[in-house]
C-alpha cells in the first residue's frame, strides 16, 4: 500500500481497515478523506496528501477511560528522541474532585528542551473528550506552552491539560532568569 492510499493499480485507492493497524472508524474516515483528494483532486506530485501525516488518537471507553495519541517514551527512545514529560493528576483538579472522578492523569510528552509535543497519555472519566485539545495542537504544531496561553473554562478538566503547559513554562525559567525576575519584582514594590 502506498502512503498516498493508491494500490498497485494507479487508478485504485483504499482507506481504512485494509490499509492500516489502526482499525478505528475514525481513522478510516480520514483515510477516505485522503483517498479522495488524491484520486479527484491532485494534480501529479501536487496536492497529494499521506497517510503517514495524520495524528492519530485512540481512546478506550473504560471508567476511568485511556486515550493516547502520539510516541510514549520508548517509542522515542527508539527514535532517539530524548523528552521531558509532564504529568498532572486528576486528584489536584477542581473539576475531577467536584464529580468525584478524580482517579488519573493526564501525561504529555515533548520534545527535551522545547514545547513540541510528541505525545500524550490520558487516564480519566473523560480521555476520549480530552485527547482531542492534544491532537489537534500536535496536528498544527502548537506546543505546550501555547496551550498554557489559552484560557480554559474552569473549572473543567481540560484545566489539567492547561496547567501542564504551566507546567513547561516554569520549567523554562533558569536559575538567572529567576533572579533577574526577582529584582524586577523588587524594584516594582516600590513604585
Amino acid at each position: 500500500m502506498h502512503d498516498h492510499l493508491q494500490t498497485s493499480n494507479a487508478n485504485i485507492f483504499a482507506a481504512g481497515d485494509i490499509c492500516t493497524t489502526y482499525q478505528f472508524t475514525h481513522v478510516a474516515d480520514f483515510h477516505a478523506r485522503i483517498a479522495i483528494q488524491n484520486a479527484l483532486f491532485a494534480i501529479g506530485p501536487f496536492g497529494r496528501k499521506k497517510a503517514s501525516d495524520l495524528v492519530i488518537p485512540w481512546a478506550t471507553y473504560t471508567s476511568p477511560g485511556v486515550a493516547h495519541v502520539g510516541m510514549y517514551p520508548k517509542d522515542a527512545k527508539e527514535k532517539g528522541i530524548e523528552i521531558d514529560t509532564y504529568t498532572q493528576q486528576l486528584a489536584d483538579i477542581d473539576r475531577a474532585i467536584l464529580e468525584g472522578s478524580d482517579e488519573g492523569f493526564v501525561r504529555i510528552h515533548t520534545r527535551k528542551g522545547s514545547d513540541e509535543i510528541v505525545g500524550a497519555t490520558i487516564v480519566a472519566e473523560n480521555a476520549g473528550d480530552l485527547i482531542s485539545e492534544v491532537t489537534v495542537a500536535m496536528t498544527h504544531g502548537l506546543g505546550l506552552g501555547k496551550l498554557a496561553s489559552s484560557i480554559h473554562p474552569y473549572p473543567t478538566q481540560a484545566e489539567a491539560i492547561r496547567k501542564l503547559g504551566d507546567q513547561f513554562n516554569k520549567s523554562r525559567l533558569t536559575s538567572t532568569a529567576k533572579r533577574l525576575l526577582g529584582l524586577l519584582m523588587r524594584l516594582n514594590v516600590g513604585k
